[in-house]
């Protein structure tokens, strides 16, 4: 085989590597891009779901506290047609209620900085998450710009090896 064959061998060569390159780039782009919109849908399906949680927590709380003013309002009607035979309980019942709903809030600020200590650590999760993933992505581009730079780098030997032979 002649130095030329070979020149037009290796250029076919170079010609198939350089036509595979733009298209390993693009689907490396592609997965890239993939890998970007699942990461986003599943922050979007996390942060819907915690939403709904978090609604769903404050309708019940609402709810519970709708249901509180409404004991209080009918205590206070049957206490006003009973006020002045009964002064001294009243002012005992009073007491009582004021204790249950402290005692309400009490359970309930425990209840929220339970939730918000969840909250935190999911939050505290997705965000090793994100960062596991953006490693991923990083080491994934590093191989493939790393392959390039041994393709160009045989090609640059091929070429030197072909300057020598000529």
């Amino acid at each position: 085989m002649t130095t030329e064959e070979r020149l037009y061998k290796l250029e076919g060569i170079v010609e198939g590597v350089m036509a595979t390159l733009p298209g390993q780039v693009t689907s490396l782009e592609g997965r890239v891009d993939l890998l970007r919109q699942e990461v986003k849908a599943e922050i979007g399906g996390l942060r819907r779901e915690v939403e709904e949680k978090f609604n769903g927590l404050r309708q019940e709380v609402k709810a519970e506290i709708q249901s509180l003013r409404q004991e209080m309002a009918g205590l206070r009607q049957e206490m006003a047609s009973f006020r002045q035979e009964m002064e001294e309980k009243l002012v005992g019942l009073r007491q009582e209620v004021k204790a249950e709903i402290g005692g309400l809030r009490r359970e309930m600020e425990e209840k929220f900085n339970g939730l918000r200590q969840e909250l935190k650590g999911e939050i505290q999760s997705l965000r090793q998450e994100m960062a596991g993933l953006r490693q991923e992505v990083k080491a994934e581009i590093s191989t493939a710009f790393n392959k390039l730079m041994l393709y160009f780098t045989a090609l640059a030997a091929a070429l030197a090896v072909l300057t020598f032979l000529r």
